[in-house]
């Protein structure tokens, strides 16, 4: 063998030697990161997509001012309400739903079904087919992995107890039916409003919790506040005596800036849990002008204080407030062609992967 040919077999024979350590340093290192325990934080509970799930984070559970996992972790949960499902039915839908979790970046969808108003459930509604609907969407939830909350959506009733007596009903039949699914949450009473006290919504949440604690009792329960949902420093004064409640916050960013603001964090740092299950970037009516700024305000102190948020709403509703322009009558498959003003922004900010 010439001295040329066995030079390059010794330095192929040690390049050989030298990966082939580099590998096992590579193994171990990897091993080694593998049996590090997950960090206390919301990402040791997201799944593969970085969005927190049920499957992931199982049944939620109220630990202090937070939303937590089954395990205890924190858990932000960020999506989108339908509008009323009597009227915009046709968006409760299997691929839909599929849709918002693996394209948009949602992990939670609030099924608003109106109390009032034309072909409300206590107004001449469908009954059966209003309580259909909310069993299909918790159901097309559970098979997408996203969290539910099902919305009993009082508005031009003002008061919760004007119908008190289907709320027992409905709610003792739907936790009957969900008593045992983990991706079910309670919005009892939307936006009590006008002269509606703390009080009154008090005595209506003490008859209707123990209904749905009785079936599911565990459930994480959202209470209504007064005045449209703003006034949930009147709920910190006088917390309902239950395990895993939240209070409702709405906003409408163009109308409702720094001092609402204020009142969520003082509300939340004073340890009281709270849930924003409704916010546009428009006025107060769903419509009008979009304040982005007052927007972007909105979101970093929600994510700072790691409360969820939904936003209004799921329609072709020619309204400021909604995700698709009037002209789309697609129920799937959406791009960003079939988006409204306010669609688009929540697409952004939810860094959505995939529309």
């Amino acid at each position: 063998m010439s001295m040329v040919k066995a030079t390059k077999r010794l330095r192929l024979v040690l390049v050989a030697l030298i990966c082939a350590f580099a590998l096992v340093l590579a193994g171990c290192a990897a091993k080694e990161e593998q049996s590090q325990p997950a960090q206390d934080s919301p990402q040791a509970t997201e799944d593969a997509t970085g969005v927190v799930a049920p499957s992931t984070t199982g049944k939620l559970q109220v630990i202090g001012a937070q939303l937590s996992s089954q395990a205890g972790d924190p858990v932000q949960l960020r999506g989108v309400s339908t509008h009323g499902l009597s009227w915009f039915p046709q968006y409760v839908n299997q691929e839909f739903f599929t849709e918002l979790r693996e394209d948009w970046g949602v992990n939670v969808v609030r099924l608003a079904m109106y109390t009032a108003e034309y072909g409300g459930y206590c107004t001449g509604g469908d009954k059966a087919a209003l309580e259909q609907l909310v069993i299909d969407g918790v159901n097309y939830a559970q098979n997408a992995d996203l969290y539910a909350v099902v919305d009993w959506h009082i508005l031009s009733d003002a008061d919760p107890n004007i119908h008190i007596t289907e709320a027992k009903q409905f709610f003792e039949k739907i936790s009957a039916e969900f008593a045992d699914k983990d991706n079910v949450i309670y919005e009892i009473c939307n936006e009590p409003n006008g002269a509606t006290t703390w009080g009154q919504i008090t005595a209506y949440a003490e008859t209707i919790i123990p209904i749905i604690r009785a079936n599911d009792p565990d459930a994480v329960i959202i209470v209504g506040t007064p005045t449209w949902s703003q006034r949930i420093d009147e709920a910190a004064l006088d917390p309902l005596p239950f395990e895993n409640i939240m209070y409702t916050l709405h906003f409408y960013a163009a109308e409702h800036k720094q001092d609402l603001r204020e009142r969520l964090e003082a509300t939340v740092k004073a340890g009281v849990p709270v849930f924003v299950t409704e916010f546009g970037i428009t006025e107060a009516s769903g419509d009008g002008k979009i304040d982005y700024d007052s927007a972007a305000a909105w979101i970093k102190l929600m994510d700072e204080l790691d409360v969820s948020y939904i936003c209004w709403n799921l329609s072709n509703k020619d309204e400021a407030s909604a995700m698709f322009l009037d002209t789309c009558d697609k129920t799937s498959g959406f791009t960003s062609d079939d988006l409204s003003d306010e669609g688009k922004w929540l697409v952004d900010t939810l860094d959505s992967p995939g529309i």
